[in-house]
């Protein structure tokens, strides 16, 4: 790709997001504007807002990635990814409104009438939101290595620099806007290429030029192994070898692979020759991948287990993840959060078309990625590898700029969400200044950790968010909305049993301290064990602390469930001065 139209693209969307976000700062003329947008956000900017900070790094690049490492079969991820709305929408989008907060610990403290309630709720608002940061400054990074050939940490540093910026100097209402411009970036940036590269495909003569064949090295290859990987080989296969196979050191000499699974070590060089099939990945259940595979054929009790696990997650985890529920708090009332919420589900619906198309163009031209750990860079490269020339690089630059949107927007949000909470549970003291104080602490974390956390696919990272977000905040809001009995005591031991648990045991997989077999995969996709977990300790401490019980739960409970115009008593988190923290 032609590197200055790339700097370009990404220049561009970095300036609109910072004229946009001026804009926003302009009109923001209250305490309330800042924090909240003063809540009148209408359903069609709050979904485009909301759309365009959900679309992650995951959706924009890993989702093509997935898709072109599985195949078809990969099909089913995005689905999680947009169910996960309607639970919200038929459970908590418009009583989350009503309760008047500004924050999950908001409303934790609003429902249970419990400062350490509150405190908890918080602990696990910033873990959310940094292990949901931590991809995007990682993918970032990717894009502008990929791009510019700048190292790794470059593309993260930008990012965190730019929505920094943008959230100190104008919150809430700046960000909105720059949000729902960054999803139809975003959309337009997906759609307009994929136009171009489906027509070459048609018109692609070559053999197995199809969506359902298997993915075959189009002209002689030398791959590059980025992370040490076992692969299966259907059939005999030559190969020309600079690295280690097996366990033998090979200089740049011919090797006849056997059939069956082999081992290529981190940086080994193999030249694979025009129209050899590429090797699949060898999965079983302790490795990190094996969740992704096809539901149908060959699988065994580790790879499905993982692969539900992951579903649960994303279908349950999207009502407590932060950047999402604080948008929620902008609308006029709980009927506009309802139609939002509405609105976003065909937004992200028409998304969620686009990636599976780049990931399926991926395994036809770019199948060397799925063995050099780059398959999230096949949106990317695709534009360069079927057009080429100028035609390739404008729309490669188009593409760069959408997926610097999606970093932009996801990060700005989860910025806004974790600066709140620290704002008002960490800072000795509230108020704007403290809040711009704040930010630069929510962006700093992640960014640290993500110089050295590098090689984990972003779909895979944020997987890791929504496990911790389903086991947490999921009964959390499900059981102080729609039940009464919910006392401090449970919610406290749900959230340390559900979340903490998630939590640990996807930390343990990731630091290797996991042992192997069904412990390896019940700890690495927690959500099917742990959600269910964190409803029981709720329900079950509850039902064994009934004195604990808030004596304000009948009147919270009506105004979460009673139109706003019914609801008997005021709602103090729409006061400009309750916004900051409120205390009882």
């Amino acid at each position: 790709m032609n590197q200055t139209h790339a700097v370009a693209a990404v220049a561009f969307v970095v300036l609109a997001t910072v004229l946009i976000g001026a804009l926003g700062l302009r009109i923001s003329r209250t305490t309330s504007d800042f924090y909240v947008a003063s809540r009148t956000v209408g359903p069609g900017l709050n979904a485009a807002a909301i759309s365009g900070e959900y679309l992650s790094a995951a959706s924009f690049l890993g989702i093509a990635g997935l898709v072109l490492l599985q195949g078809p079969g990969m099909l089913w991820y995005p689905v999680g990814y947009t169910a996960g709305y309607l639970v919200l929408l038929v459970l908590v989008a418009a009583p989350l409104r009503r309760s008047g907060a500004y924050t999950l610990s908001d409303f934790a403290e609003a429902r249970l009438e419990s400062t350490s309630v509150r405190r908890l709720a918080s602990l696990f608002v910033v873990g959310i939101g940094w292990l949901y940061l931590l991809p995007q400054l990682q993918g970032a990074g990717l894009t502008l290595e990929i791009l510019t050939g700048a190292p790794g940490w470059v593309g993260g540093l930008v990012v965190a620099f730019v929505v920094t910026g943008a959230v100190a100097a104008g919150g809430m209402r700046s960000i909105t806007f720059v949000q729902a411009f960054q999803y139809w970036l975003k959309l337009t940036a997906l759609l307009v290429p994929a136009l171009f590269l489906a027509a070459a495909w048609a018109g692609d003569d070559a053999p197995r030029a199809r969506f359902d064949a298997p993915a075959v090295f189009r002209e002689h290859t030398v791959v590059r192994v980025g992370d040490t990987v076992r692969v299966e080989l259907e059939q005999p296969l030559t190969v020309e070898v600079t690295g280690t196979v097996d366990g033998t050191r090979y200089d740049g000499e011919r090797l006849g692979l056997a059939e069956g699974t082999h081992r290529f070590d981190t940086g080994t060089r193999i030249g694979f020759p025009r129209g050899a099939s590429v090797p699949e990945r060898a999965t079983s259940g302790t490795d990190p991948s094996s969740w992704s595979q096809p539901l149908a054929g060959g699988r065994d009790g580790y790879q499905l287990y993982a692969t539900y696990g992951l579903i649960l997650a994303t279908f349950l985890g999207t009502m407590g993840l932060p950047h999402v529920a604080v948008r929620f708090y902008t609308s006029p009332n709980g009927r506009a959060a309802r139609r939002t919420t509405l609105v976003v589900l065909g937004m992200i619906g028409v998304f969620y078309l686009l990636p599976p198309v780049y990931g399926a163009l991926g395994r036809i031209y770019a199948p060397e990625l799925s063995l050099t750990g780059a398959a999230d860079a096949a949106v990317l490269v695709l534009p360069e590898r079927m057009l080429g020339g100028p035609a390739g690089d404008l729309l490669g630059a188009l593409l760069a700029a959408g997926a610097f949107a999606a970093f932009l927007s996801t990060a700005s949000g989860l910025t806004m969400s974790v600066a709140g909470v620290l704002t008002q549970d960490v800072l000795p003291a509230r108020g704007v200044r403290h809040f711009r104080l704040a930010t630069v602490a929510a962006t700093a974390v992640p960014l640290a950790v993500s110089v050295f956390a590098s090689h984990v696919p972003v779909a895979d990272a944020v997987g890791l968010a929504f496990a911790v977000s389903a086991s947490s905040f999921c009964p959390l809001l499900v059981l102080g909305i729609w039940w009464r009995r919910l006392t401090p005591p449970g919610a406290a031991a749900g959230l340390v049993a559900g979340g903490g648990a998630a939590l640990a045991a996807v930390m343990a997989t990731r630091t290797g301290l996991a042992p192997g077999g069904w412990a390896h995969t019940l700890m690495a996709w927690p959500a099917v064990w742990s959600v269910p977990l964190g409803f029981l300790t709720m329900v079950s401490v509850s039902l064994a602390t009934p004195r604990h019980i808030p004596s304000g739960a009948d009147a919270i409970l009506a105004r979460f469930h009673l139109p706003e115009h019914l609801a008997s008593r005021p709602q103090p988190a729409d006061s400009v001065e309750a916004i900051p923290g409120r205390r009882r």
